[in-house]
């Protein structure tokens, strides 16, 4: 550890407090879509760049909220070295809060330990959770933003889940890291400072729920993991909405789908979510594997097909029979970019499916889960949610 710690110096890569270092060394489409909600002059893609975070005084500052809840941003290597392999969610978040100290000369924070977890291990229970505690910092008339410190592996879900289900119109930035902060080149510090940054915005209000992830401002509905092991693993086909550089906010596009403000979904109402899967489009499919869904409980299956969402012919029967039982069917694609189109490839509107646009299987889920939390959901208004969403 004496040689790690060396290596850190050398490198320069010591940008953690004492406190950090001794947490380490004792232990993360549619033609119908309507138009845009209206966004708040203060959140304008024109609005200008705002002053130099450091002109803020203590009593001027606004006050974000840190909720962590663990993964590799709070993760620990055993040596400078290893940036790829090591323990998620091993330090505190007063830790994290401590070893960014130049968080103090952008806002008053303080922080919240939600959870402690590899966010692989995220479930739909603790997602209820957590948004119901986002929502209710969001009311606080007090908390002027909040920050979410999450694991890379599901940061997208949750991300996505909260954007439609927060109806505030306050930054909620959603950050994690790629590596811990015992490697060299850590990103998670610089990463939680823009966050920050980016939380105290006025110019970041009513923009939907956000990822700052490697200098990017990328809205948390289109944006996904694409990468394992790159600082640049997060990104989105439409681009990103703007850069956070030096403690200052860029801009360059606004979301047009509906989100947090102007959701009709709300977390208050939500008290769990319905079981759907998503099923892995390949050759030589198992149609069984459709049925075991639906005896398991699924009330809704993401078809994550090849190219356009396509369904193999020797699997359409089967998932007709899936959707005549009661289960929703949507049609997604296992391809990172484009969109489903209806009724191509695939008689939508005969057989009653739905195509999830062009929201990914994973996130598809999210969406379809939380639509399913309305009773008498039918496959024409499961639609024009993923058209609107």
């Amino acid at each position: 550890m004496t040689l790690a710690l060396s290596t850190l110096r050398r490198y320069g890569a010591i940008l953690v407090t004492a406190g950090i270092l001794a947490a380490l060394t004792a232990c993360a489409q549619n033609p119908a879509t309507p138009a845009p909600p209206a966004t708040p002059a203060s959140a304008s893609a024109t609005s200008p760049t705002p002053a130099s975070p450091t002109a803020a005084t203590p009593s001027t500052r606004p006050t974000i909220v840190i909720v962590a809840t663990g993964g590799t941003i709070a993760g620990a290597g055993a040596s400078a070295l290893n940036s790829a392999t090591y323990q998620a969610a091993k330090v505190p978040v007063d830790k994290l809060i401590a070893g960014v100290p130049e968080l103090t000369t952008v806002a008053n924070i303080r922080g919240e330990q939600a959870f402690q977890i590899a966010s692989e291990s995220f479930t739909d229970d603790k997602l209820v959770e957590l948004g119901k505690r986002v929502a209710a910092l969001a009311r606080d008339p007090g908390v002027d933003g909040i920050v979410i410190t999450h694991g890379t592996d599901t940061l997208e879900e949750t991300a996505f889940f909260l954007n439609l289900v927060i109806r505030s119109d306050k930054p909620i930035v959603v950050v994690g890291s790629m590596r811990p902060g015992s490697a060299m080149s850590a990103d998670g510090m610089l990463n939680l400072y823009n966050a920050v940054v980016l939380a105290a915005a006025p110019s970041a209000r009513g923009k939907g729920v956000l990822i700052a992830m490697n200098d990017d401002i990328l809205s948390g509905r289109d944006s996904a993991k694409r990468a394992n092991i790159k600082t640049s693993a997060f990104s989105s086909p439409w681009g990103a909405l703007g850069m956070v550089v030096e403690g200052r906010t860029y801009w360059f596009r606004t979301l047009a789908k509906r989100h947090t403000a102007w959701s009709e979904f709300n977390i208050d109402e939500i008290t769990a979510l319905p079981n759907v899967q998503i099923l892995y489009g390949a050759g030589n499919m198992n149609p069984e594997l459709y049925q075991t869904a639906v005896r398991t409980g699924a009330k809704a299956i993401i078809h994550a097909g090849t190219g356009n969402g396509s369904v193999a012919n020797y699997l359409v029967d089967t998932v007709r029979s899936v959707r005549a039982g009661g289960v929703q069917v949507v049609r997604s694609s296992r391809i990172g970019e484009g969109f489903v189109l209806r009724n191509a490839e695939q008689p939508d509107d005969k057989y009653d499916w739905v195509v999830a646009h062009d929201l990914n299987p994973q996130k598809a889920k999210i969406l379809a889960a939380v639509a399913l939390t309305r009773p008498g959901m039918t496959s024409a208004e499961l639609q024009r949610i993923f058209w609107e969403y």
